[in-house]
């Protein structure tokens, strides 16, 4: 006998947790411990997403995910919606219960946001409930950075001092971009950001998402009370840069001769419902607020 659950708290049955990460790891493989070492940061998953989900012998079969993204979007702040850890269990597909679940998401999320996001390599899940595909561009600039100090530090967040600093940052963050940027936002960081290393300057305030490959700087986002020039990055970098590529827009990190390439990021692509102030624009969603 199948059991319809709607909206129901974790926090009024915190056994729900364990059956939704069952469901979790058997779609999305790993996201269990990403999970975990969000909540290791003090940013859990059950404190920041609504559960919409449906049960068959007390199995979880079917979930869609609600939480809270502050953005800053074309200069506005906005709180959108983002929808997430969207699942059903292979035995249970093409039985419409995603559909229905879906719906009942919807009908809450209508009286809450003006604007949902997603991302998702299989955009033709999401057609049929109103969203729509928005290209996304990542940017890039050639530069001639022979290296300077070594500035940046690898955070430790079994040290309280770094732990500190992380949430004092994110929660007081300048938006990345004016475009499309994230303000006072965690729990999606934390689970998309909080297993990789993360780089620190303490003289800029700055947290830095980035990796570097041979002598190119992939720059994925930034967590700073104000947003430098680049140049003011780059020299706190060892080695030889001579070329960035920026995952968000780079309006605020003050270059020049930046180009810009339509891009699907990690094979999946953006979509929105309702209205996006950014569309058409050139941007990309950072990877720390990609749900």
């Amino acid at each position: 006998m199948l059991q319809y659950r709607f909206k129901q708290s974790f926090s009024a049955e915190p056994s729900i947790s364990n059956k939704l990460f069952d469901l979790m790891e058997v779609t999305f493989p790993g996201l269990s411990s990403l999970a975990e070492c969000a909540r290791k940061l003090g940013a859990s998953w059950e404190t920041a997403s609504t559960p919409f989900m449906r049960f068959h012998d007390d199995i979880a079969i079917t979930h869609v995910g609600v939480l809270e993204i502050p953005m800053q979007i074309m200069g506005q702040k906005l709180t959108v919606g983002g929808v997430h850890g969207v699942a059903t269990r292979a035995e249970f597909r093409r039985r419409g219960y995603y559909r229905e679940v879906m719906s009942e998401v919807l009908q809450y999320c209508d009286t809450l946001y003006e604007t949902l996001v997603l991302t998702t390599p299989q955009p033709e899940f999401y057609l049929p409930f109103g969203f729509r595909v928005v290209e996304e561009h990542i940017f890039k600039v050639k530069c001639n950075s022979t290296g300077n100090t070594n500035s940046f530090r690898v955070l430790d967040f079994t040290d309280t001092k770094d732990y500190t600093l992380l949430h004092r940052l994110l929660e007081t963050r300048a938006p990345v971009s004016n475009i499309v940027g994230v303000v006072k936002e965690k729990p999606v960081f934390c689970v998309n950001e909080g297993s990789r290393t993360l780089y620190c300057a303490e003289d800029l305030d700055l947290i830095a998402c980035m990796e570097i490959e041979d002598t190119r700087l992939h720059l994925f986002d930034l967590v700073t009370t104000q947003i430098c020039p680049l140049k003011s990055i780059l020299a706190k970098i060892p080695q030889p840069i001579e070329e960035v590529v920026i995952y968000f827009s780079p309006e605020l990190l003050n270059v020049k001769d930046v180009q810009a390439f339509v891009h699907a990021f990690d094979e999946t692509v953006l979509m929105v419902r309702g209205k996006f102030a950014a569309e058409g624009e050139k941007f990309m969603l950072p990877r720390s607020a990609r749900c």
